[in-house]
């Protein structure tokens, strides 16, 4: 990460710790994002999915973003500032720009299938925050998909500078940096890391880190830096985990593994329910594997 790119490098899309009421534990929080920095990472992501952010009350999401800010200053904190209208997402990115961070990170419009002319304002609007856009292309749950041309656009008009990519599709890397070759491409799905990250990619927004920091850490400075010798055991030793973050039960499944490791992940806020007994049991033996075998 650089003052210039505070996007770049490992950014975790921070797990939110509750209370058994389901409130907020902020201090939890607070340390929680300490201990992922002192562990190898380089920010943080809060409100993103990962973060149940579509839950929170208003007050509670900004209370998060400035939580994070106070533990580990506003430079390592790239907040998702998703909302259902234009205008609601750019007060989201003031209220970032107001707590100190120095980029956000922003979904297409995803409460209808949003055509091009409808993204390209939604950006635009977010834009005239002033602060650096990094775009969300998860085409699996909002149905926008942001393609390489699209990608290419919202970067030429200056809206965006980043692209954490879902879509799971590696050979999009390639196109894009034909096409936009000064946009940053930013691993977005964990299971497929080292294909980003051999392909080009500047930085990870990550799931997994919340549980096992260090080990997810030194395979993605391994994977960037061509130590593939380093890089593709570990991958392998990591992916029965990695591949969770691109499910449909990722966030119960990661908070548990941070549970079984000795971190607070706890309970989610419906309509989240608890894993099934299958899905717990299989999240329990990788993560305990992976423990067993070292990981951190």
């Amino acid at each position: 990460m650089t003052d210039h790119h505070p996007w770049r490098g490992v950014l975790v899309a921070t797990a939110l710790p509750l209370k058994d009421d389901l409130s907020v534990d902020f201090d939890r929080y607070a340390e929680h994002c300490a201990w992922l920095v002192g562990n190898g990472c380089d920010g943080v992501v809060p409100n993103g999915s990962l973060g149940e952010y579509q839950v929170l009350t208003p007050e509670e999401r900004a209370r998060v973003v400035e939580t994070a800010v106070a533990a580990i200053g506003g430079e390592r904190v790239m907040p998702g500032v998703a909302a259902y209208g234009s205008a609601e997402a750019r007060r989201w990115a003031e209220q970032a720009g107001e707590a100190g961070c120095r980029a956000v990170m922003l979904l297409p419009p995803n409460a209808y299938r949003a055509d091009e002319r409808s993204v390209l304002a939604h950006y635009a609007e977010v834009a005239r925050s002033g602060l650096p856009v990094v775009a969300y292309n998860n085409p699996i749950d909002t149905k926008v998909d942001l393609v390489p041309e699209l990608l290419a656009r919202l970067h030429g008009e200056g809206y965006i500078r980043g692209v954490k990519e879902f879509s799971g599709d590696v050979r999009r890397a390639y196109r894009i940096a034909e096409l936009a070759p000064d946009l940053d491409l930013l691993i977005g799905a964990d299971d497929v890391l080292l294909e980003l990250a051999v392909a080009g990619a500047k930085g990870w927004v990550a799931g997994y880190p919340n549980a096992l920091p260090r080990s997810c850490a030194e395979l993605y400075r391994a994977a960037v830096g061509g130590d593939l010798g380093t890089a593709l055991p570990l991958y392998r030793q990591l992916h029965p985990l990695l591949r969770w973050d691109s499910r449909v039960e990722f966030v119960q499944a990661i908070k548990l593994s941070m549970d079984i490791v000795g971190r607070h992940g706890g309970p989610c806020r419906p309509p989240r329910a608890a894993l099934l007994p299958g899905q717990e049991a299989a999240v329990r033996a990788a993560t305990e594997k992976a423990v067993a075998a070292g990981l951190s």
